[in-house]
Order: structure tokens, then C-alpha cells, then sequence
């Protein structure tokens, strides 16, 4: 494996809009890259058993949940020819229509790009011990005083 640092992966509740914004641009002056590819995940209005979903409340175990970030995005470095990787996820409450993962990779070509992203997204969802508890619209008031 490489010997990229491990990054800082979680942000305390959504990602913010002009966070993403600000990610892509300092990426602009940056040499050898041709392609981006960003993957948002949002959290979902759903309706479940009747009842809506109005936030999602993430946890993780953080030390062990880093050491796989960070063995995730180097077996993606080692697998595809990338500039740049970031890979944000939100802990706490995260309401629905936000951003709660932020996937974003910079190569010199979209293919390279695209599939890296993909690949990160995968693995992430399959293997990152990140747990989401659903918050419904009819215990949203009294969850949020309790905690």
C-alpha cells in the first residue's frame, strides 16, 4: 500500500453545500487532473410503515471506522491512477434533503474518475461501520430535547 496520511472522514452533522462547493474549488489550479467525479449521498424523505422519516441520527465507532476509511481509499489509490480523494460522512443528526456523504475524486481522465468514485461508494456503504438510526416526523420534537 501507499503511504497517503489518514484523512479526517466524519463532519459533526450534514455537509454543508458550500463546503462541496469550496472542495471543487481549490481543485481548479491543481496540475494533472482532467476529471472530477463527486457522488452526494442525501438523506431520503421516506415513508416507512406509514410514518415519515425526517432526519437521520449517524454514528460510528470512530478510531475503527477511520483505520477502514483510510484502507478503503488507499486500496482505491493502488486500483486506479487518482490525483485526489475525499471522502466526508456525516455523525448526528443529518434531516432529510441534506447531504450526509461526500465522495469526491480527481484524475486525469472521467473513466479513471467515475470508477474510483464508484468503487469508494461501494465499498464505503458495504464495509464502513457507520450506522444510521431513522428519526420519524412523530418523534422528531421529543428526540431532539432528549439528546
Amino acid at each position: 500500500m501507499s503511504n497517503h496520511k489518514p484523512k479526517k472522514v466524519f463532519m459533526e452533522g450534514a455537509i454543508p453545500p458550500g463546503f462541496i462547493g469550496e472542495s471543487i474549488a481549490k481543485h481548479s489550479s491543481k496540475k494533472n487532473i482532467g476529471a472530477h467525479s463527486i457522488f452526494l449521498g442525501q438523506v431520503r424523505n421516506d415513508v416507512i410503515d406509514g410514518k415519515s422519516v425526517t432526519a437521520i441520527n449517524y454514528s460510528a465507532y470512530e478510531e475503527m471506522a477511520n483505520e477502514k476509511f483510510h484502507e478503503i481509499r488507499e486500496a482505491a489509490f493502488e486500483k486506479y491512477p487518482l490525483n485526489c480523494m475525499h471522502i466526508y460522512h456525516s455523525l448526528g443528526t443529518v434531516s432529510s434533503g441534506e447531504i450526509c456523504l461526500f465522495v469526491f475524486t480527481s484524475s486525469k481522465h472521467r473513466k479513471d474518475a467515475i470508477a474510483a468514485c464508484e468503487y469508494l461508494v461501494e465499498r464505503i456503504k458495504a464495509e464502513a461501520p457507520v450506522w444510521g438510526k431513522e428519526v420519524f416526523e412523530d418523534e422528531s420534537h421529543s428526540w431532539k430535547e432528549n439528546n
